[in-house]
């Protein structure tokens, strides 16, 4: 009998194991065939567990926008849905909860920051059209040498030093061609697993070296001007551009250089070293463009155009009767695209007679903007619709009020605390809303202190200036994430690094600079 009980209980055992193996295989193929609904839902539990149960002891309005954006930051954080779908909800959400109307929605969308990168855009079409972007390319490369170091350390030099005086967006729609160039131009030479490393540091690095860039100056990005704005009229402080430069130069300068290292040594170590053969490609390649066309002239002609615009605008404007901006320089480059001709006007009368137009013949034609990618521009206008409506609710009145009332006295940690939610809050932010917000709160409890009001207002603007972890903290970010060569995981994992990075700098820096 205990036998035949034995033989019971181990035929029990090996029905039973291969069955439980069997659900956990189903099991496992179920979620995996449904992960992007089962996601979906988890994402939707959680925005109504803020709302039900508003952890932050929020007013009705600002719980409901506070869940809504985290519902929508966490579709793009998982991309469940292409994210310029997602960028599309506050159109949807804000005004079916009453929260804002869509008339004033709908106005992010075409913003004129979005226009700005569309002619920035016309423009990278143009060069990569008329085949420029390879021969600046291959100019930069025979410059540079053929180590992929070099050629990094210049992009992130002569981009952070163009930042210094343009705006990060006008130097990120400049450079961001030319990196293309590079890249396309490497990859004849190079497999793409050996080239991914540096293609990722390459556009993360034109991004982040143009965000880095404008903190050296007061022009170098807007929530810099407004900070010194707030200071001057609150509190009769002058900051001249000589002093910023003293204070803020030098953690621009150290920022670059560490995340230089860490790029090269530790995220992203990519290796191409100098060669007879690689020198001989870069020449052959150079002598088979020949000859300069007369649109590669003409492109050129309005690409320097609209870069000495850029850097002149302000120049421009104190000696014109017109008034001149970085949105209206960009497009009026993108009607001089669209409307002058790539041919001489013998070509054009030819092309006339044979084809009875000459419309193939212009630099840009509309067709051509089948490449541009439309969906940033949308995905932008999200992030402006949410950024916005988190200022309208006073949800930055709430984290300013609760900064006021529950930090410690100790001014370097306070540096530290003020560092770290200011960068990490313009993830999904306007940096200049933030900065204006912030600026009377923040730089009152400096004064509460018996300290100056630039000891925590400092750090404040310089780090709304860094998020580097979404595409939505700086046009920048948006700008290179739309080229698809940068999965927003290795966004997320870099800039995260780069907050750090920025928040020890800062923080050091100005504590150091403070104390002597």
């Amino acid at each position: 009998m205990e036998l035949v009980k034995m033989r019971k209980n181990k035929d029990t055992s090996r029905i039973t194991i291969p069955h439980s193996i069997k659900l956990f295989t189903k099991l496992k193929n179920f979620i995996y065939e449904n992960k992007i609904i089962l996601t979906g839902i988890v994402i939707i539990i959680i925005s109504l567990f803020v709302y039900h149960y508003n952890p932050f002891s929020l007013q009705e309005v600002q719980n409901i926008t506070i869940s809504i954006s985290i519902l929508i930051i966490l579709l793009w954080v998982t991309e469940i849905i292409p994210m310029p779908v997602s960028s599309l909800l506050p159109i949807i959400l804000f005004p079916a909860f009453e929260l804002a109307k869509i008339q004033d929605i709908c106005k992010n969308y075409g913003d004129p920051i979005i226009f700005l990168f569309m002619g920035g855009f016309f423009l990278a079409i143009a060069i990569e059209k008329w085949n420029l972007h390879k021969r600046i390319a291959l100019s930069i490369l025979n410059f540079c040498g053929y180590q992929s170091n070099q050629i990094l350390l210049g992009f992130m030099l002569s981009t952070a030093f163009i930042s210094m005086w343009l705006s990060n967006t006008a130097t990120t729609l400049m450079m961001y061609p030319i990196a293309s160039s590079i890249i396309s131009v490497l990859s004849l030479h190079n497999s793409e697993s050996r080239l991914r490393p540096f293609t990722i540091s390459l556009m993360l690095s034109i991004a982040y070296a143009s965000n880095i860039g404008g903190l050296a100056t007061i022009i170098g990005t807007p929530p810099n001007t407004a900070f010194v704005a707030f200071v001057r009229e609150q509190f009769n402080i002058q900051i001249s551009f000589f002093e910023w430069f003293k204070i803020c130069g030098p953690i621009a300068l150290l920022l670059l250089f560490i995340l230089y290292i860490i790029f090269t040594k530790i995220l992203y170590p990519a290796k191409f070293e100098n060669s007879d053969e690689a020198k001989n490609f870069l020449k052959d390649e150079q002598n088979a463009l020949g000859q300069w066309t007369m649109g590669e002239k003409r492109v050129t002609a309005i690409f320097i155009l609209m870069a000495g615009a850029w850097i002149f605008k302000d120049l421009i404007n104190s000696i014109s009767p017109f008034q001149v901006n970085d949105t209206s320089i960009a497009l009026f480059g993108a009607l001089l695209l669209f409307s002058i001709s790539s041919c001489t006007n013998e070509s054009i009368k030819k092309i006339s007679e044979q084809t009875n137009t000459f419309r193939k013949s212009r630099l840009l034609n509309w067709d051509d903007t089948n490449k541009l990618s439309w969906g940033i521009l949308i995905m932008f206008g999200g992030g402006l619709s949410l950024a916005k409506q988190l200022e309208a609710c006073g949800i930055l009145k709430v984290i300013g009020t609760f900064l006021s009332s529950n930090l410690t006295d100790n001014i370097y940690i306070l540096i530290i605390v003020v560092a770290c939610i200011s960068i990490f809050l313009s993830e999904v932010m306007s940096n200049i809303a933030q900065v204006i917000v912030l600026s009377p709160i923040i730089c009152s409890v400096s004064v509460a202190m018996g300290a100056s009001p630039l000891i925590l207002g400092i750090p404040m603007c310089l780090a709304a200036s860094c998020a580097g972890m979404l595409p939505m903290g700086t046009p920048p970010n948006a700008i290179v994430y739309a080229s698809n060569k940068i999965p927003l995981k290795h966004m997320i994992r870099s800039g995260f690094v780069l907050n750090i990075i920025s928040i020890i700098v800062i923080s050091i820096i100005i504590f150091l600079y403070f104390r002597v």
